[in-house]
C-alpha cells in the first residue's frame, strides 16, 4: 500500500530568515575580559560551538568578578545563552537569558534598549521551542522599548519587526507577517540605504514568505534583488550570498525547475564549504536541500548519499542529540519511505522523534511533525492501530500550541481522515476531512493577494 497523498514531511533543512537574535557590542576593546568575549563571539559566528561554549563560560566566570549587577555579567550570560541556543540546548539557554534580563532591568531600567535586546533573545528562544504565546508579548514589549528609546526608524526596530513577522509566518499568519516584513524593509532601506546587506536580508525574508504561500512570481524578483545586493556589498563568496542562492534554488525546485535549482544549490554549497567548512551547520543545510531536490527527481541513490552525509556531519559537529540531526534523520527516513523501505525508515523516525522530544520538549511542533511522519509510515504498512494514536497526539500538540487553523493541522487531519476511511469509519472520516477542508479554505481566503 502506498502512503496517503496528504503528507507533512517537515524536512526542516531550509535556508530561511536571518537576524533573529542580537549579540552584544563591545565595551573596552583592550581589556582582558573584552578580548575573551570577542573570541567567544567570533567562534560562535563561525559555527565552532564547542570552542564558543568554552570561551563563553570563561567570559562568564570573569564577569562574575565585576559584581552581580554589572552590565558585563548580563552580556556574558546572554552570549552563553546564544551558544546554547545555537546547539539546541534550549533548557540551558533560558535561565541565562532570564538572568541577563533581570540584571539589565535592575541596573539599567525597564525601558533601556539592552532590556529590549534581552526580551528579543528570550522571545526568539520561545519561538524556536514552539512557545508562540510566550514569545509574542516579549517581541511586542521589545519592539515598543526600541521604538520609544531609539525612534521608529532605527535598524533595531526593523529587527524587532522582522522577528515578530517570523513568528507570525511560523503560525501561518501570513497577512500579518507580510505587513511587518514590509515595514522592516522600509526602515532598513531608509536608514541604511538601498544597497545595504540588511536590506538584502529584508528582501530575502519577504521573498521566503511569498514562496511559502506559493506566490512564486512575487518571490523571484525579491530573491534576485537580495542576491544582487549581497554579491555587490559582501562579495560573491560570502555566506549570505550562499543563503540567497539556496533560497532561489528552493524556489525553482518548488516550481519543478530542477536543472536551475541544482546549479544554484551546487554554487551555494561550494561557497559554504570554502567559507565555513564542511562541518558547519549551514553547509549541512545545503547538502540536505540538495538531497531533497534529488529525491524529488527520484535520484534516490544520490539523495541517500547526501542525507547520510548530513547525518554523519551533524552528529560530529553538533552532537548526536541536536535538533538538526533529528531533521536529517527524518529526511533520510522519508526517502526510504518513498522507496517503500519501511524497515529502514522506522528506526530513523523513532530516533528523530526521541531527539526532538528530549531537546525541544514534548509539545513542540517538530515533535508533532515526527509523530505525523511515523504515523504515515505505519499507515502505509496497514498498521492502523499503531498509527492512529500518533495522528491524535500530533493533532493535540498542534491545536494546543499553535494556531488551530494552521495548514499543518489540516494536513494531519487529512492524513487521519484517510486512516479512518481505511478502517471503515466513513462518517467520522468525512467529518474530519471537512474540518481540514474548512481550514484550508479559510487560510486561502485570508492570504489571497490584496
Amino acid at each position: 500500500m502506498t502512503a496517503p497523498h496528504s503528507r507533512w514531511l517537515a524536512v526542516g533543512l531550509l535556508l530561511l530568515a536571518t537576524a533573529s537574535f542580537l549579540r552584544e557590542t563591545a565595551y573596552g576593546q583592550d581589556s582582558p575580559w573584552e578580548k575573551v568575549y570577542a573570541e567567544a563571539v567570533k567562534a560562535h559566528e563561525q559555527g565552532q560551538y564547542a570552542e564558543a561554549e568554552r570561551l563563553s563560560l570563561a567570559t562568564l566566570e570573569q564577569a562574575r568578578n565585576f559584581g552581580p549587577d554589572d552590565p558585563r555579567l548580563a552580556t556574558a550570560l546572554n552570549q552563553l545563552g546564544l551558544v546554547y541556543r545555537a546547539q539546541g540546548k534550549f533548557t540551558k539557554a533560558e535561565p541565562l537569558y532570564r538572568q541577563a534580563l533581570e540584571i539589565r532591568e535592575k541596573s539599567l531600567g525597564s525601558e533601556h534598549p539592552d532590556v529590549a535586546g534581552s526580551l528579543n533573545n528570550l522571545a526568539v528562544l520561545y519561538r524556536a521551542q514552539g512557545r508562540y504565546k510566550d514569545a509574542e508579548p516579549l517581541f511586542g514589549r521589545s519592539l515598543r522599548i526600541w521604538q520609544k528609546s531609539l525612534g521608529l526608524e532605527h535598524p533595531n526596530v526593523a529587527t524587532s519587526l522582522n522577528n515578530l513577522a517570523l513568528l507570525y509566518k511560523t503560525q501561518g499568519k501570513y497577512a500579518e507577517a507580510e505587513g511587518l516584513y514590509r515595514q522592516a524593509f522600509a526602515i532598513r532601506e531608509k536608514a541604511l540605504g538601498p544597497e545595504h546587506p540588511a536590506v538584502g536580508t529584508a528582501l530575502n525574508n519577504l521573498a521566503v514568505l511569498y514562496k511559502v504561500q506559493g506566490k512564486y512570481t512575487e518571490a523571484e524578483p525579491l530573491h534576485r534583488r537580495a542576491l544582487a545586493i549581497r554579491e555587490k556589498a559582501l562579495g560573491p563568496e560570502h555566506p549570505d550570498v550562499a543563503q540567497s542562492l539556496g533560497n532561489l534554488a528552493e524556489l525553482y525546485s518548488d516550481q519543478g525547475k530542477h536543472k536551475e535549482a541544482e546549479s544554484l544549490y551546487l554554487r551555494s554549497l561550494e561557497i559554504r564549504q570554502k567559507a565555513l567548512g564542511s562541518q558547519h551547520p549551514d553547509t549541512i543545510t545545503t547538502l540536505g536541500n540538495l538531497a531533497t531536490l534529488y529525491t524529488a527527481q527520484h535520484r534516490y541513490l544520490e539523495a541517500e548519499m547526501l542525507y547520510r552525509r548530513t547525518v554523519a556531519t551533524g552528529e560530529k559537529s553538533l552532537g548526536p542529540e541536536h535538533p538538526d540531526v533529528a531533521a536529517s534523520l527524518n529526511n533520510l527516513a522519508m526517502l526510504y519511505h518513498a522507496q517503500a523501505k519501511y524497515h529502514d525508515a522506522e528506526p530513523l523516525l523513532q530516533r528523530a522523534l526521541a531527539i526532538r522530544e528530549r531537546t525541544l520538549g514534548p509539545e513542540h511542533p517538530d515533535v508533532a511533525a515526527s509523530l505525523n511522519n511515523l504515523a504515515l509510515l505505519y499507515h502505509a504498512q496497514t498498521r492502523y492501530a499503531e498509527a492512529e494514536p500518533l495522528y491524535k497526539r500530533s493533532l493535540e500538540i498542534l491545536e494546543k500550541g499553535t494556531d488551530p487553523q494552521h495548514p499543518r493541522v489540516a494536513t494531519v487531519l487529512s492524513n487521519y481522515a484517510a486512516l479512518l476511511k481505511k478502517t471503515d469509519r466513513g462518517a467520522e472520516a468525512k467529518e474530519i476531512k471537512a474540518r481540514a477542508k474548512a481550514i484550508r479554505k479559510k487560510h486561502a481566503r485570508e492570504n489571497r493577494p490584496r
